[in-house]
């Protein structure tokens, strides 16, 4: 047995925040299930830590989502049925099954397709994504049991995705678990999982920043670089990251986030480049001569003006907004009164891509839904911005449905589906508005009232900052996390960890 002296103090342990005794709404949403948990709720049932129950909402709300989209599963999808926007079960997933060739057994990029769009319009890691889909679908049957198999196919590999990404949000925020449920409880992940093919560039994007939080810079670039392989939105989050980088004087770190991410893509995309190049470009040429679509400001002004303006014109103008817009996002990260958390950036400068873009698909809000619960995990402005967006999802499809009905107009004119516009911009609009707020008034940031300085800045966590232009700046050292030592997150006694 070992002496007194030799048996070492028991390590003071930080409090997991538990949003039920935390936040009003999620209290208020707890009586629904018999109120907030007590901190000794869990014990002996061990196994239900918070990421598993995350993980198991998550597929349970993925599930609801696919059951939304049965109505379309038996005929909606396929003969150009009006159905498909009436019961807003729509997908593209069967529909390119078909239309991209994977029905025919040809190979993306490399193989010409029938038609005007000559080669897949996607980002390769994407187009893997989507062949290997098309080897797990039986060849045989109609073409539309095989349409039906290539969804259900492309649906378990998404729930994989789904299942990540709320995974890896709950572990990020390590004192904050349960913020994951916003993740996975949020009602526009459901409806749009399916759409597209987004939720693999989302995953990816969320592990990236678990591997940031863990200071893994190495593993955050390479994370990085495979979902911009997947999509292009990614790669805007090097943009804060440099500049946080910069203010913490943090060129190590930042430098091998940025060799990581650029092998990574190159890995993936150098072989696609070099044996069949038109094809590799064919996503980049389809993105620059597209005009406006869907969910944007610009289809607005498109269909309200008599002389609407040029795919050329938009193009300038949407890149010189996102630039003035990453410049000012910029500026208030060096001149912010404390550095801004990695997330709260990372949130914006997506939001600011999104905003400006020339199509604001429904499906781009899974974008947004781990950054916006990392950067402000606040139940009543997150639930305000999802109505928002479940509103246009509503819209857009009843707009279809209106467009595409004929003389029987079922559905929502254009003037109706301007103001769905104007909702889900205005929503996305608000939640930029209240991290900014809690930027520059760091008191109010719900995760730094709980006494963390930033939970997903890795080695910029409590750091100093070396470089703060301005008088007015405080100066730059952080507050500890909590009073009393600190241990290793990943081995806290998760029965203490009840919402």
């Amino acid at each position: 047995m070992p002496s007194a002296e030799s048996t070492p103090a028991r390590v003071h342990e930080p409090e997991p925040v538990r949003p039920t005794r935390n936040d009003e709404v999620a209290a208020a949403g707890s009586e629904l299930i018999g109120g907030p948990l007590g901190r000794r709720t869990l014990t002996g049932t061990s196994w239900l830590s918070p990421v598993r129950v995350v993980a198991l909402v998550a597929i349970g709300m993925f599930a609801l989502g696919l059951i939304q989209k049965a109505p379309c599963y038996n005929g909606g999808w396929f003969f150009g049925a009006v159905s498909q926007y009436t019961h807003a079960c729509y997908s593209d997933i069967p529909h390119l099954y078909q239309g991209r060739g994977f029905a025919d057994g040809l190979v993306p990029y490399f193989d010409r397709l029938p038609g005007d769009m000559q080669y897949l319009e996607y980002p390769v890691l994407t187009g893997v994504f989507m062949e290997v889909a098309a080897w797990l679908t039986p060849g045989s049957g109609s073409a539309q049991h095989q349409g039906q198999w290539y969804w259900m196919v492309n649906a378990g590999m998404l729930m994989a995705c789904a299942a990540v990404m709320a995974v890896c949000v709950a572990r990020t925020h390590a004192r904050r678990p349960w913020d994951g449920l916003l993740v996975a409880l949020a009602p526009a992940f459901a409806l749009t999982a399916t759409i597209n093919w987004d939720l693999l560039a989302v995953a990816l994007t969320a592990a990236a920043m678990l591997m940031w939080s863990r200071s893994r810079p190495l593993a955050f670039g390479v994370l990085l670089g495979l979902a911009t392989a997947a999509k292009l939105y990614p790669v805007f989050l090097l943009g804060p990251l440099f500049v946080l980088c910069w203010r913490a004087g943090k060129w190590r770190d930042f430098g091998a986030a940025l060799g990581g991410a650029l092998v990574a893509w190159l890995m993936v995309n150098l072989p696609v480049m070099l044996f069949a190049f038109e094809g590799w470009s064919k996503f980049y040429t389809f993105s620059q001569e597209r005009g406006v679509d869907f969910g944007s400001i610009w289809l607005i002004l498109a269909q309200n003006s008599s002389d609407p303006l040029t795919t050329d014109s938009v193009n300038t103008l949407a890149t010189l907004l996102v630039v003035v817009c990453g410049l000012g996002i910029g500026a208030l990260t060096l001149t912010a009164p404390r550095r801004p958390r990695f997330a709260q950036l990372a949130f914006l400068v997506v939001a600011a891509f999104i905003l400006t873009n020339k199509v604001y698909s429904p499906q781009y809000v899974l974008w947004l839904v781990p950054l916006a619960v990392l950067a402000r995990p606040k139940w009543r402005d997150f639930l305000i911005w999802q109505a928002c967006e479940v509103a246009y999802f509503l819209g857009i499809w009843l707009y279809l449905a209106y467009t595409t009905s004929g003389d029987a107009h079922k559905g929502l004119p254009t003037d109706g589906y301007h103001w769905a516009i104007g909702v889900h911009l205005l929503g996305t609009l608000y939640l930029c508005v209240m991290v900014v707020r809690d930027i520059l008034m760091p008191e109010r940031d719900v995760v730094r009232q709980a006494g963390d300085d930033d939970p997903s800045g890795g080695v910029l966590d409590g750091a100093e900052d070396v470089f703060v232009p301005g008088t007015a700046v405080r100066p730059a050292r952080h507050a500890a996390h909590f009073d009393g030592p600190q241990v290793e997150w990943g081995k806290q006694d998760p029965a203490d960890s009840s919402p």
